[in-house]
């Protein structure tokens, strides 16, 4: 039987690949990546050619054409970037990659002062917009992933994980994946000879085949804490080089947003001052990068009341009464967080990043739970993934799952987790999610 197994296997390769093949036209990506580069670019050149004044080959006809063409493929890729991290519905990236490919064209035309044909531009970014919402809302709104599932292993670990569609094999035959976008397996565990074969055949069929625990990571946003878990090239160490590039870009963004910033901290000083005079600002030693303390500024949302308990004072609960009528407004817009510029401008925090913990629950969270130590790797953020994932926690149990949150951010480090992230925490500002 099992000698006859790998003609099976390749039959149900063959099989396979003809499936793939009649897969529906609008989820293949290189036609997304085709369709919106004919929209963006050669119909803006059209209509200005058919319809409007101007040679069609003329310098800035041409340029025109060929920055929309290099729009459509960076947003392409950078789309293809975020989308691999979990949380992520990918009608939230299309426009922000495609504002930002499209305003890098602008910006190279501005500073090499090339000609260039702005009708045709901004219908490029239009239709390049257009044409990606038409296809997510005709071939992806609403369908949930299906993975079929190799039986060995710690996969039985991915039933808790909703939203997902989970089809368990009970034979080694690519015939019975038909359907599944991807096949996922225990590459640690004693496989049979025969689903090892099965698991080459369908990366050799083309198939997506995940490792049970980086799916899982992928799909929940976290790492679990069994041990400290290294990143993609095997180092316990963030990319250095993304690290310093990060703090200069923190620095630069800062420098920019105080003219804008400083106005709007008055006014909520004032406010403030006419709620409940008292101090403006709160500082307090919380524990930053490398483990050092550093003093964070806050605007003060809370009335100053004398608690025995150091530990408990330093918490926020559901309700707390110490917080004062206008602290109940910034807190829920993350307004309070604003003097935290000057902490990035002084190099102690990063708009991104872990949020650092007041010392006095640093020492405890570090008594009861293994690694916490670890997320001082890198700098502590405003915002950060816990912030969009959790919001406030205070117990134990809820801060071993952000620190789950924390270290999947540390070991996926990246720009594209951060404009991920970026982009989670406007949505988090609006809605005023897990705010206290």
């Amino acid at each position: 039987m099992l000698r006859h197994e790998p003609n099976q296997l390749r039959t149900d390769a063959a099989s396979e690949r003809a499936g793939l093949r009649a897969r529906p036209m609008l989820s293949r990506k290189r036609f997304q990546l085709a369709s919106a580069a004919v929209l963006a670019a050669t119909l803006p050149w059209l209509t200005r050619s058919l319809f409007l004044p101007g040679e069609p080959f003329e310098p800035a006809a041409v340029n025109t054409f060929i920055a929309n063409v290099a729009a459509v493929i960076l947003a392409f890729w950078m789309r293809l970037a975020i989308e691999s991290y979990p949380g992520i519905r990918r009608a939230y990236v299309i426009l922000p990659s495609a504002l930002t490919a499209h305003g890098a064209a602008l910006a190279w035309f501005v500073f090499t002062r090339l000609p260039y044909d702005r009708f045709a531009l901004v219908l490029g970014f239009v239709l390049h917009v257009a044409w990606l919402y038409a296809i997510f809302v005709s071939s992806e709104l609403g369908v949930r992933p299906r993975i079929a599932v190799v039986p060995f292993g710690r996969t039985q670990l991915l039933k808790r994980i909703a939203d997902v569609d989970w089809l368990a094999l009970s034979r080694p035959r690519l015939h019975d994946t038909r359907g599944c976008q991807a096949i996922v397996a225990d590459f640690n565990a004693d496989l049979p000879e025969e689903w090892e074969a099965f698991l080459a055949e369908a990366a050799l069929a083309g198939r997506i085949v995940y490792q049970v625990k980086q799916l899982s990571e992928s799909l929940t946003g976290r790492v679990e804490l069994e041990q400290l878990s290294e990143n993609s090239f095997g180092s316990l160490v963030p990319a250095r080089g993304y690290f310093y590039l990060k703090s200069a870009a923190d620095f630069a963004f800062a420098l920019l947003l105080l003219p804008v910033a400083l106005p709007i901290m008055a006014v909520i000083a004032l406010a403030i001052r006419m709620d409940t005079g008292g101090p403006i600002l709160f500082r307090q030693k919380r524990v930053g990068h490398a483990g050092r303390l550093i003093t964070v500024y806050k605007f003060r949302t809370m009335c100053e009341t004398a608690i025995d308990d150091e530990l408990r004072a330093a918490m926020t609960g559901d309700g707390d009464e110490r917080v004062t009528r206008v602290g109940r407004i910034l807190r829920k817009f993350r307004l309070d967080e604003l003097p935290q510029i000057f902490n990035i401008m002084k190099g102690e925090m990063s708009w991104i990043g872990p949020r650092p913990e007041a010392e006095v629950l640093s020492r405890w969270y570090q008594s009861e739970i293994p690694f916490y130590r670890y997320r001082h790797v890198v700098k502590p953020g405003i915002s950060g993934w816990a912030q969009v994932n959790q919001g406030h926690v205070a117990d134990v149990e809820q801060v071993h799952r952000k620190l789950q949150y924390d270290f999947y951010y540390i070991k996926y480090f990246s720009p594209w987790l951060d404009l991920l992230i970026l982009l989670r925490t406007i949505k988090t500002i609006l809605t005023g999610f897990g705010s206290r």
